[in-house]
Order: structure tokens, then C-alpha cells, then sequence
């Protein structure tokens, strides 16, 4: 039988043939045209201190792990799509890079030698996950993170993953839901809203060791 974290994720086995390359031509598109594409980075940088350590978890293209960089922190991007992570280097150098899937990830795999400051899993990478992978990913994501951290969550709740569902995988990685809006901008949640930003934080215990 095959393992949950060997399956393929859902950016692959629901996604299109060339989304990867469309994906990443949108966001260059976007960028040329002066979008803005930092907000989520901006959110983390007011949240941490200065030169911190960040994890950008499902980093696609590297548009928030380039702001982060510029903004004087220590990033590490991660990404399952190979083509993603190439893009990344091209466009937004200055983090260290690493293919790899989320429900594998490990502090030594991605050269990393300390845990983290904070993490961000942001354009809905928790919904293009390998499906009963969650609670394995939030894990990883815990066990990476310094005493104190905080991993930071964005995604549509209308799509695969239920906001209850999500706060069952929250609990099963021994973390808790520390803040919740339904904006990256901080607007207040609701019940109505289809979009959720959660600040998780890990239910206490020692200093994050690699898993």
C-alpha cells in the first residue's frame, strides 16, 4: 500500500498540464506590471524580529521569500515542484532553495542547522497538499520552529479542506490556533468568510529539534 507522504500532491494530480509554467509567467507578469506581492511578507516581517530565520513552506515561485530577503531575514524556500523552485532561483536569489515535499521535510534536508523563527505556508498550499498529509505536514512544520515560534497559515476554506478539518490537523501536530482573521490584512474573522489566516503556535515543550 502506498504511504500518504509518497503519494503525489494535489498540484499535480489536479492541476493541468503546464499550470506550473502558467503559474509562474503570472506572477512575473504581475510583478512587471508593479502588483503588489508582498503582503503576506509583510505580515511575517512585522511579526518577528529583525534578521530572523523564516521557512517559506510551499514557496512556489519565491515571491515571498524574495521580500523576506530583502527585508534582511534568513529564508529558506521549499517546494515538491522542481519547476517552481527553478523560477525561484531565477527570479528572487538570495534564499536557499530545496525540492522537497512538505510531509518529508526535515531541518537537515534543507541544509538548515537551527530551527526557525516562523513559517508560512501561504497561496493555499495547505489545499494542494497530498491528501492525509495535513496533520504530517503541520507536524514537520511544529517540530521545525524555535520555542516561541509560530507557523502562519493562509487558505480558501471553500475548496478541499474544511475549517474544522484544518483545526483537527492543527490539534494532531500538537499546536493550537492562537489568532485567526479572514485576510492577510488582518480583517476580523467570520463565520461568512472563505479565506482564513491562522497564527499557530506549538502547545508547549521543549525547543524545536529536527524531525
Amino acid at each position: 500500500m502506498t504511504h500518504p507522504r509518497s503519494q503525489p500532491t494535489r498540484w499535480v494530480t489536479e492541476t493541468k498540464h503546464g499550470h506550473s509554467q502558467w503559474y509562474i509567467d503570472r506572477f512575473r507578469t504581475m510583478a512587471a506590471q508593479g502588483e503588489d506581492l508582498a503582503g503576506e511578507a509583510r505580515l511575517v516581517d512585522a511579526m518577528v524580529p529583525r534578521r530572523a530565520r523564516i521557512l517559506d513552506a510551499g514557496c512556489g515561485p519565491g515571491r515571498l521569500s524574495g521580500a523576506l530577503h530583502e527585508r534582511g531575514h534568513t529564508v529558506y524556500g521549499v517546494d515538491a515542484d522542481p519547476l517552481l523552485i527553478a523560477a525561484a532561483e531565477e527570479d528572487h536569489p538570495g534564499p536557499k532553495y530545496s525540492v522537497r515535499n512538505l510531509a518529508e521535510l526535515e531541518l537537515s534536508a534543507i541544509g538548515a542547522d537551527e530551527p526557525f523563527d516562523a513559517a508560512i505556508l501561504a497561496g493555499n498550499v495547505m489545499v494542494f497538499l497530498a491528501p492525509g498529509t495535513e496533520s504530517e505536514v503541520l507536524r514537520r512544520m511544529n517540530a521545525c520552529m524555535r520555542s516561541g515560534g509560530f507557523v502562519l497559515v493562509g487558505f480558501h476554506t471553500d475548496r478541499h479542506l474544511s475549517l474544522a478539518d484544518f483545526d483537527g490537523f492543527v490539534t494532531a501536530s500538537g499546536m493550537r490556533v492562537e489568532h485567526r482573521f479572514a485576510t492577510w490584512d488582518l480583517k476580523l474573522w467570520d463565520a461568512d468568510a472563505d479565506f482564513a489566516v491562522s497564527v499557530l503556535r506549538r502547545n508547549g515543550g521543549p525547543d524545536a529539534r529536527a524531525v
